[in-house]
């Protein structure tokens, strides 16, 4: 009897988990990236004899295939995606493969913002309660290679609409949506119910059972859930009590108002600070009330929990001057709950990748909190444009030396110099991670 034949598209950390699953599962399989692989993915291969190439995609190998997983990264657009579906091959993201050879509980994350904060934050909160749980999606292993090879109950997963597109029979027994604000619209023909609609899929085949946690004043949220007929219980979070509002703040304290149980702790007592990680501290406490959790193992780990590197993670002070390096900032939205938890003079840190950013959203906090904006780009002129007579200063600079000696020059003792860029960091990084990890050496190296 023939086996069935999988092939994966992407050879990174979820398309390389699918194929070891896949492996494991008893399919023909093939792995194909147009790109290069990167040494330890390709060792992966190398050692459990996995069918692969790079550099290409070979119709021929892709077509004779059964199924498919594909890399959220790889659009549906791409030639070869439109081949299979007009040949009718099922293609599937690695969540919705690994998801149909598990049955633990997944507690699934999305939103524009915060997501991989509020992942981690829940993640931390189950491990410290003595669950047996997984991180996956954007962040951690690979579910498919943990479903394999480290399975385990629950699974904490942070879900990119990217990741979404390709769910069909996938449910989630908790799924949070955090927020919708602009990003990534030139994968959604530019328009936000496209956007949040790829969003919303995380609520597919959702029971009675389960749970839907959300934020209540999110206006794209609101219209959103008033189209949805699911039976999960609902679960909202927002800054007041609306009658059935699940989490929100009373007189300095965040209170969690839920039928499983009724507990409160004050906001001042959270690890996290400002008003975004606010939101994401309501989120991970819902979901871990949501699986009967003991409110003092909650408590203490939304009290004790390490900030994410690269969100509002603070790196050094230098002559009075505290730097700050918020490099996931990858979207306006984002700046501006940066912005929004500023307490002293900004040096403001924008340029990159423009992804059709519109500036007005954070206009006002610049022209409260901002006291220059240093630029930091191949191509700074719609930033320059746009903020033009309203702030004191804007300067224009091509290199991360050259926008630290500026920051150096524009702020004094007491102020804050933030690295919030508004945009994707491809144009002078290879990353958001590339971009943070390096204005953080270049400051611990000058001190």
């Amino acid at each position: 009897m023939n086996k069935e034949r999988l092939v994966v598209l992407g050879g990174g950390e979820s398309g390389v988990g699918a194929a070891v699953l896949g492996k494991d599962k008893g399919y023909e399989v093939f792995l194909s990236d147009f790109g290069t692989l990167s040494a330890p993915y390709r060792a992966i291969l190398e050692e459990e004899k996995i069918d692969f190439e790079e550099g290409r995609h070979t119709e021929e190998k892709i077509l004779g295939a059964d199924v498919v997983v594909k890399s959220p990264g790889i659009p549906p657009t791409a030639p070869i995606v439109v081949k299979l579906t007009e040949k009718g091959i099922p293609v599937l993201s690695e969540i919705e493969f690994a998801a149909r050879f598990s049955d633990a509980k997944m507690v699934c994350i999305t939103g524009s913002n915060g997501k991989t904060t509020t992942t981690l934050l829940t993640f931390h909160i189950l491990k410290k309660a003595g669950l047996d749980v997984g991180l996956a999606g954007n962040v951690g292993k690979s579910l498919a290679y943990q479903v394999s090879r480290d399975p385990h109950e629950i699974y904490v997963i942070e879900l990119s609409s990217f990741q979404l597109e390709n769910m069909y029979r996938f449910k989630a027994n908790i799924a949070v949506i955090l927020n919708i604000t602009p990003d990534h619209l030139d994968r959604y023909d530019h328009k936000m119910e496209n956007y949040a609609a790829a969003k919303f899929r995380i609520l597919r085949n959702q029971t009675k059972d389960d749970f839907f946690i959300y934020w209540q004043d999110d206006p794209l949220i609101r219209e959103q859930v008033m189209k949805v007929q699911g039976e999960a219980m609902r679960l909202p979070f927002g800054l007041t009590d609306e009658g059935e509002t699940a989490a929100f703040v009373d007189d300095g304290i965040l209170r969690f108002s839920t039928p499983m149980d009724v507990w409160e702790i004050p906001r001042d007592r959270l690890a996290l600070p400002g008003l975004h990680n606010l939101y994401n501290s309501m989120a991970a406490g819902l979901s871990a009330i949501a699986l009967n959790i003991r409110k003092e193992s909650i408590r203490e780990a939304l009290e004790d929990f390490e900030a994410v590197e690269h969100r509002l993670e603070f790196v050094t002070e230098i002559d009075g001057v505290s730097y700050v390096n918020d490099s996931k900032a990858t979207n306006v939205n984002s700046t501006w709950y940066a912005l929004e938890s500023m307490t002293t003079p900004v040096v403001l840190i924008l340029g990159g990748k423009d992804k059709g950013n519109d500036y007005s959203e954070i206009e006002p906090l610049v022209r409260e909190k901002v006291k220059a904006i240093v630029c930091m780009g191949l191509h700074n002129e719609k930033i320059i444009e746009f903020f033009k007579g309203k702030v004191p200063e804007i300067r224009d600079t091509h290199s991360l030396k050259d926008a630290l000696t500026a920051c150096r020059q524009l702020s004094e003792a007491g102020d804050t110099v933030l690295l919030s860029p508004c945009c994707a960091s491809f144009d002078l990084f290879s990353s958001y991670e590339d971009r943070g990890r390096q204005f953080k050496e270049a400051l611990t190296n000058k001190r």
